[in-house]
């Protein structure tokens, strides 16, 4: 069993959120003891800009205090993420991609010689060693369509960090079939395996 769990929520919906549920529920049977450290995103998150770009270039020891402040909350969702052994992340598809609140969690955290690095044989994720379960819900895309943007997008940035063990539990396409896709995904959650 995990000892310690990051959860993700990315849907702006705090109340109905099926993606919110999904995420419950896997947290439920994969870690009901563990320690749980909870990002909603539902209120955003800073956009990166030019001064966190450049104090993200700048090398840390030189780094003024103005620049540590600016990157200071990059430095803790970046702590909560290497603190974890399991990552669940909560990911309605909206408009065919991930929500512009996920989009800046992941500029935030995806910071080269922290997160990755670039070697003679290409880039290397340093975050290894842990799983992520990703809950995605969406009203009429298909989870792994070639209209998904979303699922490939997250398993590839996950995997550029280094986290390669992703699995997704999907509700997709729950305005044409709420039913149908409900029991789907409860029945994926109901198969993933605790360790």
């Amino acid at each position: 069993m995990p000892q310690t769990v990051l959860r993700i929520d990315a849907s702006a919906r705090r109340e109905g959120s099926v993606s919110r549920d999904l995420t419950d529920r896997i947290l439920a049977r994969l870690a009901p003891e563990a320690q749980v450290t909870v990002r909603d995103l539902a209120h955003g998150l800073p956009l990166i800009d030019a001064d966190w770009v450049e104090a993200n270039f700048t090398q840390a020891e030189a780094r003024t205090p103005a620049q540590r402040q600016t990157l200071a909350l990059s430095d803790t969702l970046v702590a909560e993420l290497t603190a974890a052994d399991l990552i669940v992340i909560g990911l309605p598809i909206y408009n065919f991609g991930v929500p512009a609140a996920l989009k800046a969690w992941v500029d935030q955290v995806a910071r080269a010689g922290v997160t990755f690095r670039y070697t003679e044989a290409g880039p290397e994720g340093l975050l290894t060693g842990k799983r992520a379960i990703v809950a995605v819900a969406s009203g009429g895309t298909e989870a792994g369509s070639e209209i998904d943007f979303a699922t490939g997008y997250l398993r590839h940035v996950l995997g550029f960090i280094g986290i390669t063990e992703v699995e997704v539990v999907a509700a997709d396409r729950l305005m044409l079939d709420a039913d149908s896709s409900l029991k789907k995904a409860s029945a994926q959650v109901d198969t993933l395996r605790a360790a």
